[in-house]
């Protein structure tokens, strides 16, 4: 209701191209997220133009949207190859190589929280044992703290009180970021790397121990470091990237 009114306030005619990110896979038909478990019920399947009742309405993963948006507006201008990780309740992703999306089979690649760090780790929502998402995701402090915190942030605000027993739990978590960047970086060989989310938003409490981690795990011919920036358009990455891609989709403009 609250999409369709906001379709109406901007449009009525119905002529402009509408673009929905969300978590999951897209259908390859754009119209609807066609896998998405554990997550919003009812959306699964649920078909956007149908709803709407427009015919031009294209849905895609949301950090997918996010990388079109932060590589033609935002962090990643300029640049052909990129990899982008969303830091949130999760850990999302997606991949850019010689300027082109990768969507692979079953619109699946680009799922980068769901590489393993540790065989022996608990199983993720794809199966996986000790995933990259369960070392940084938000929906994971509990556990990974002994219940002791209940989100990143309040994590975060207890590193910052100089707290031993956050600063060591905070400190695991980007250390399996590291790795997980490093290890992706040796798969896809990026011109950069970027991060967005909430948890991007910690500031040095992030970036400083993340940077001294890369320089101990990053393989780096000739010296070469893959420079790490912070998402442009934050939580709207996802918003701006899908309007610029239903719009490449519909032919009226370009992305």
């Amino acid at each position: 209701k609250v999409v369709k009114q906001v379709c109406a306030e901007l449009d009525d005619s119905g002529a402009l191209p509408v673009g929905v990110s969300a978590p999951g896979l897209a259908a390859d038909d754009d119209r609807s997220i066609a896998i998405m478990p554990g997550r919003f019920p009812g959306l699964e399947g649920f078909d956007w133009p149908n709803h709407l009742g427009r015919d031009a309405v294209f849905v895609l993963n949301d950090a997918k949207a996010a990388l079109i948006a932060e590589a033609n507006f935002g962090a990643g201008v300029n640049c052909q190859n990129i990899v982008l990780l969303t830091l949130g309740t999760g850990v999302g992703g997606a991949i850019m190589i010689n300027g082109e999306l990768v969507r692979g089979n079953m619109n699946r690649a680009g799922h980068l929280g769901h590489i393993s760090l540790d065989i022996d780790g608990p199983a993720g929502i794809t199966g996986i044992p000790g995933s990259l998402e369960f070392a940084v995701g938000n929906a994971t402090v509990e556990e990974r703290s002994n219940g002791k915190f209940h989100s990143t942030a309040e994590l975060i605000e207890a590193v910052n009180q100089n707290d031993q027993n956050a600063g060591a739990i905070w400190n695991l978590s980007v250390r399996k970021l590291a790795v997980g960047v490093c290890s992706i970086i040796n798969v896809i060989s990026p011109e950069l790397v970027i991060l967005g989310g909430g948890i991007s938003q910690a500031g040095e409490t992030l970036m400083e121990p993340l940077s001294k981690y890369m320089d101990m795990y990053e393989w780096r011919p000739n010296g070469t470091a893959t420079p790490i920036r912070i998402a442009k358009f934050l939580e709207l990455s996802g918003a701006i990237g899908a309007a610029g891609y239903a719009f490449k989709k519909s032919t009226i403009g370009s992305v």
